[in-house]
């Protein structure tokens, strides 16, 4: 579970991702903290004004898309609200308190694609508790006859099938004689991979470096036990990478990424 804080509007009690406020120094922190005491934040520029925290930081809680449960700002809206921050006023406009860059109407902004919101949250936070990026991809998925992980644990003991995921973990014990066992991960659950020796060998880049990986092989089943052994592997990172010019319900279409790529981190153990 994430570590968090609760920050409170006119509203409700919500919660921040620590992971975020990793950004703010010590005394950026308890300046928050100890602002919020006196009474609930209700906008980006009160925050600001009030705990004193440099507009820098709070790019790092808007990146961690913090303000979308405390203040209802998407991530897209906060970081244009703190755009038209200044923490040194310039030498023409000095004053004894910070101010706004600029006071400018309200603008509309577009919101983000569901995929840009999930890459963002993995590259920012690690995780998302948003719609799994392999949602957006199934369509994909199926045009290749790969179906889900929970398709694969319902079906028969020794059949031959295909499933992708996200590679969530990869173990090559010493007492296991170069047999590398994997965990892929979809939206729907999670599968098991055994991969022997010569296999692994083969595929030695692709097994190590793949951040979403499509494994043909043989289900085995023993009791409660499921595994998937692997016969064939292939890259599928590069279908990942589009995650985030994706909504629900869409396939690919114009950029909302700007450049940037969904990463996976995979914990690996030997």
């Amino acid at each position: 579970m994430t570590p968090t804080i609760t920050v409170s509007t006119q509203q409700t009690d919500a919660r921040l991702p620590i992971a975020g406020l990793l950004a703010l120094a010590m005394t950026g922190f308890i300046c928050i903290v100890a602002a919020r005491a006196s009474r609930p934040f209700t906008s980006v520029d009160d925050l600001w004004r009030r705990a004193g925290v440099k507009a820098a930081a709070l790019t790092h809680l808007a990146e961690t898309d913090a303000f979308r449960p405390s203040l209802g700002l998407a991530r897209r809206e906060a970081l244009w609200a703190i755009k038209a921050l200044r923490d040194e006023p310039l030498p023409l406009f000095a004053a004894p308190q910070a101010t706004r860059e600029a006071d400018e109407p309200n603008v509309l902004l577009q919101p983000m694609r569901d995929g840009a919101e999930v890459m963002r949250d993995y590259n920012r936070l690690v995780l998302t508790l948003r719609d799994h990026p392999l949602t957006f991809l199934r369509e994909d998925l199926q045009a290749r006859d790969i179906i889900s992980c929970r398709q694969a644990l319902a079906a028969k003991d020794g059949k031959r099938l295909t499933v992708a995921g996200l590679v969530l973990v990869r173990q090559r014990p010493g007492s296991a004689e170069g047999v590398v066992f994997m965990t892929l991960e979809d939206e729907t659950a999670n599968m098991n991979v055994i991969i022997w020796p010569d296999l692994f060998d083969a595929n030695r880049r692709v097994a190590l470096g793949g951040q979403m990986l499509a494994v043909t092989g043989m289900l085995q089943k023993e009791g409660d036990v499921v595994h998937l052994v692997a016969k064939e592997i292939a890259d599928l990172s590069g279908l990942l990478a589009d995650v985030g010019n994706r909504s629900s319900g869409e396939s690919t279409h114009a950029s909302d990424s700007d450049g940037e790529r969904i990463v996976v981190t995979s914990r690996n153990f030997h």
